[in-house]
């Protein structure tokens, strides 16, 4: 397999670590980006002035990105993973690698497997089973797809952590969906645990039970780190657990769990938005992202 320019469609926080991160491994002469921001006129002078400091070249559109690279990687949020695909099957090149990162269900990601396959090229979808920050490119990895077990190969020689876990398409993701079902379901469950406990006084009593039941953990850090992470990407993560939604009625069940924390990932995103948390600061504990949300509570 010879990969010597890699595309990233989606230039956010996945995008910008995957094509810095890529960038001079072995063999690959150029990484490229293409995102609606570096289109956009009140972000383009922003992020193209990043991507050149990254060494990264800023694509005009998704066309010229795909006609300069062999393997294309798609790192966008799971409400978009099916659009990116239909718009990258008009121009990829044949024989060209797709490697689809987004949060998405077994069945979406068939769909967008079916229109990359179609036009010539080789799909392969990826679970990326845990946050990207704190390891970068070596972000633990499953991948899926005919071409999985060669790309996997291709990969763990430039350092990443990824392995190949069937040819069948839909089983990585079905993988890293029933995770997310219960990572960002313990997300919900803290932030509205926390923040009733906050509200009601008893934070102190009822964190200490936690720790006793599952010693472990630490509750508050971990509490702190689940606020901050939502705050910043609740609405990622709202998307994915519709996903995750859709991967559990793809099984044919109801996915009450699913849906509920679809919602309460939500409802953190608008609050932020809504600049509930502006005075938050780095490195700020749980009880403060509460007491913001105490805050902005509607006045009886």
């Amino acid at each position: 397999m010879n990969i010597e320019r890699i595309g990233l469609i989606g230039y956010g926080e996945v995008g910008k670590i995957f094509s810095a991160g890529l960038r001079g491994q072995p063999g690959v002469v150029a990484t490229a980006a293409w995102d609606l921001k570096l289109a956009n006129p009140a972000t383009q002078a922003a992020e193209r002035a990043h991507a050149q400091a990254a060494g990264v070249a800023a694509q005009p559109s998704m066309q010229a990105l795909c006609d300069a690279s062999d393997l294309v990687i798609s790192a966008v949020t799971a409400s978009n993973t099916l659009a990116v695909a239909q718009e990258a099957a008009q121009t990829i090149r044949p024989g060209a690698l797709f490697l689809d990162l987004n949060s998405a269900s077994p069945g979406t990601k068939q769909q967008c497997a079916a229109l990359i396959e179609a036009a010539g090229a080789h799909y392969v979808e990826a679970g990326v089973m845990t946050s990207v920050p704190p390891y970068g490119i070596r972000v633990p990895m499953l991948l899926g797809g005919a071409k999985a077990a060669e790309l996997a190969l291709l990969l763990t020689g430039w350092g990443m952590d990824a392995r190949a876990v069937s040819e069948r398409l839909g089983v990585a993701s079905a993988i890293k969906m029933c995770r997310s079902v219960m990572i960002k379901g313990l997300e919900a469950l803290v932030i509205e645990s926390y923040t009733m406990a906050r509200a009601y006084g008893v934070e102190d009593q009822v964190l200490p039970t936690l720790q006793e039941t599952f010693p472990s953990i630490d509750w508050s850090a971990q509490g702190a780190y689940f606020f901050s992470r939502v705050v910043q990407h609740g609405q990622r993560r709202a998307e994915e657990m519709r996903e995750a939604a859709n991967t559990v009625r793809e099984a044919g069940f109801e996915p009450l769990m699913a849906a509920a924390i679809a919602a309460r990932q939500q409802w953190v995103a608008d609050q932020a938005r809504a600049g509930v948390f502006a005075e938050v600061g780095k490195g700020a504990r749980w009880q403060d992202y509460a007491d913001c949300l105490l805050a902005a509570r509607p006045k009886p």
